[in-house]
């Protein structure tokens, strides 16, 4: 029987901190991403994707603001639909077309995805996750005092303006996720799904906010009940004392292991703590299952057991 995995894509696994953030250099590296996840697809996994959207958002909202004298600016919620469309359109081209090249005829598609939050979460009082580009701390400070943005230091990568981060609570399409596993691979949970509240009348509403897309594909994972939680990022290993002479990298931890390497502080905020966090989430949820961090490029090593950090319940 076909193992079933969600992977939760990085932000290197659709942009380059080289290039230009355009649209044109986002396809030329998600053309490259679809290449590995084609081929965990040929090695006999059912898949789905989730993926992040933090530059792009922040930029969407960045240019319907620049715009807003000449066309009314779009609301947080909206932006983040946005961004989960056309990311998503970008995916299911490459994908479709890097699986079509290993004779594999899987349809792939995009559900426009809303994840219901609590209006009480503690978060909207205290943003943390990190949206845009980045700036030097003295355009940070401009920024901070011209616009009003929460602006903070981004795990030594330089300043981003953060947003809040309510923790998901229901995926309101996975019913139809569901219905579609079976018979095609599923970009769902985009940008963490488009934030929404639910209402005492049943309605939803859109609220201003970017939810982690770790955590979002952890809950999916869940639902789905996939066998691996698979979170891809730009290390090959989770480390503790991280970019010190004495870093350890890290092959496989325990729950308690990991609980313990979080309370010492050696995972960064809105960097790799959301990682770990939600693996934890995972394993705790299902002790016989395992949650895999590593690198897109060793994503089929780190399924064979050779390379990645693999988190389990002992």
């Amino acid at each position: 029987m076909k193992e079933k995995l969600v992977i939760a894509l990085g932000g290197n696994a659709l942009q380059s901190g080289k290039d230009e953030p355009t649209a044109e250099a986002q396809l030329a590296v998600v053309r490259k991403t679809c290449k590995h996840i084609a081929e965990i697809s040929e090695n006999g996994y059912e898949i789905a994707v989730v993926h992040g959207n933090g530059p792009q958002v922040g930029r969407i909202v960045m240019a319907s603001e620049a715009a807003k004298d000449v066309t009314p600016a779009m609301p947080f919620d909206v932006c983040g639909a946005m961004s989960q469309g056309y990311i998503g359109y970008h995916i299911q081209q490459c994908l479709k077309y890097a699986l079509n090249k290993t004779n594999r005829n899987i349809p792939v598609v995009t559900v426009a995805t809303q994840m219901i939050v609590e209006e009480n979460d503690p978060a909207f009082q205290n943003p943390t996750k990190p949206i845009g580009p980045f700036y030097s701390e003295a355009e940070a400070k401009v920024l901070q005092e011209e616009k009003g943005y929460t602006m903070k230091e981004d795990a030594g990568r330089g300043w981003r303006r953060v947003v809040a981060s309510p923790l998901p609570r229901k995926i309101v399409e996975i019913d139809a996720v569901k219905e579609l596993w079976d018979h095609a691979i599923v970009i769902t949970c985009g940008g963490g799904g488009i934030p929404v509240l639910e209402r005492p009348d049943g309605s939803l509403e859109g609220t201003a906010a970017v939810i982690d897309k770790d955590f979002a594909a952890e809950l999916l994972a869940e639902q789905v009940d996939a066998d691996i939680l698979m979170i891809l990022t730009e290390v090959e290993r989770v480390a503790i004392n991280f970019n010190k002479p004495n870093q350890q990298d890290l092959e496989q931890i325990s729950l308690a292991e990991a609980a313990q390497y979080m309370e010492e502080g050696h995972f960064a905020p809105g960097s790799m703590l959301p990682k770990v966090e939600a693996a934890m989430r995972f394993v705790r949820a299902f002790p016989q299952k395992r949650a895999i961090i590593t690198s897109l490029d060793k994503a089929v090593e780190a399924l064979e057991g050779k390379t990645g950090t693999v988190l389990t319940f002992n």
